[in-house]
């Protein structure tokens, strides 16, 4: 069987379709106040969100916007969690924010199920994914991630300052994933320009956008196109032959998974480990302790997750409706901070200092609800062996130079460069 054969020769027309038509102009610019006119494309949002959404939950907890054709950004707990919860009353048709909006039709499927998907569709397709990101699977892929943590450590010798999030953190999601998916280890290189024009170029002309992803498109089809030519034991090939409701999935179901799998399972994993070296880099105390105190690690890792969340998700409203204190229209965007969530002192205790030892730590760095996050185990274990490697063999370092550090725009925030002295 050929692509042309499952997929039709119009998949890419299909595609674009599927993407919806622009709603509102306004991107970019100045922000007059983050009240009435936020924009999380802008530097001062993505390079340090904290003191804006602190300032929100205080005197406007759900902040609104004309951009993107109208946004929503509730910044308290209970808020985000309370969206988080209502699939009546809000669609993950769409999950990530612009200035385009996904025809109806597209629900309850989405254009990158699960995470994509509304009631009851939502259940049985993310049921599909849970073996795959069992702690016992992900138990099995630990020693090849270690070892390669160490590979790419030995890679260092000789050099006194390294950009772990280019030389070090992206790697290792990129690894991890593109095996799960049976893609050739010689595209890696590829993954991140792809994650970086899905995610952080969201701002861009929709025609930039749509001849970016029609590249991230063109790539997926080949491998689907491999994979039907040589099938094997991996992911790729499981979603092309699985069977739900009796039928094997629909074409863009297992497209859309794929961009999710290679898009959120490389970006979130690389932001997290990221900004946790960020943060040890500029944080001595914490850094020495965990030194001293290997097992204090899985704890300090929940709260770096806890207070460096990488992920904000989006959500559209299904109807005009008026929502703690507010009128929302339909199809408006909310934008799910769980990075605002996981600091709010209504809480967590102390919800602005990062306790490598706290005890009690429900954040919501994986998501609240249906859509919470199906591969949390493997990035937990990425995440824990990506440090545990680096503390072991890289006890001292700091940051080479703090001004050069710059974080990702769009919903995934982590280093993008991150230049530390290790020598």
């Amino acid at each position: 069987m050929t692509v042309d054969d499952r997929f039709g020769t119009d998949f890419e027309e299909q595609r674009r379709q599927r993407l919806g038509t622009a709603r509102g102009e306004r991107r970019h610019g100045p922000v007059t106040d983050w009240a009435t006119d936020f924009s999380h494309v802008e530097p001062e949002w993505y390079q340090d969100p904290y003191p804006i959404q602190d300032d929100l939950r205080q005197r406007c907890p759900i902040a609104h916007t004309e951009r993107f054709g109208g946004a929503w950004l509730p910044t308290r707990y209970e808020d985000v969690a309370a969206v988080a919860y209502d699939t009546d009353k809000f669609s993950s048709r769409a999950i990530i924010m612009n200035d385009m909006r996904p025809p109806l039709d597209i629900a309850p499927v989405g254009a990158a199920p699960p995470i994509s998907s509304d009631p009851p569709f939502h259940h049985s397709a993310r049921k599909l994914l849970l073996p795959a990101f069992t702690k016992t699977a992900v138990g099995k892929l630990e020693p090849g991630t270690r070892a390669f943590c160490h590979e790419l450590i030995d890679s260092f010798a000789g050099r006194e300052v390294i950009d772990a999030a280019r030389d070090y953190a992206s790697h290792i999601p990129m690894r991890v994933i593109g095996d799960m998916l049976g893609f050739p280890p010689e595209d890696r290189a590829r993954f991140g320009e792809f994650v970086e024009g899905v995610l952080e170029g969201i701002g861009d002309e929709p025609e930039v956008r749509l001849a970016r992803g029609k590249k991230l498109n063109d790539y997926l089809l080949a491998q689907i196109q491999d994979h039907l030519a040589n099938p094997r034991d991996d992911l790729t090939t499981y979603l092309l032959n699985v069977e739900m409701g009796g039928h094997k999935l629909d074409p863009f179901h297992v497209a859309g998974t794929m961009t999710l799998l290679l898009i959120a399972g490389i970006d979130t994993t690389w932001s997290a480990i990221g900004a946790s070296l960020w943060h040890l880099a500029k944080t001595p105390a914490d850094r020495e302790r965990l030194v001293a105190e290997p097992g204090l690690l899985p704890t300090a890792m929940e709260e770096f997750l806890r207070a460096y969340a990488p992920v904000t998700m989006a959500r559209l409203v299904r109807e005009d409706m008026h929502w703690q204190g507010v009128d929302m229209k339909a199809d408006d965007w909310i934008l799910l901070s769980f990075p605002a969530a996981n600091r709010d002192p209504a809480q967590f205790d102390r919800a602005d200092e990062v306790v490598i030892d706290r005890e009690v730590n429900r954040h919501a760095a994986f998501g609240l609800g249906i859509h919470r996050c199906v591969g949390s185990h493997l990035a937990r274990m990425e995440l824990r062996v990506a440090l545990e490697v680096w503390l072991q063999r890289i006890p001292e370092f700091t940051l080479a130079d703090p001004s050069a550090v710059a974080w990702a725009p769009g919903q995934v925030r982590g280093p993008r460069a991150l230049p530390l002295r290790i020598a």
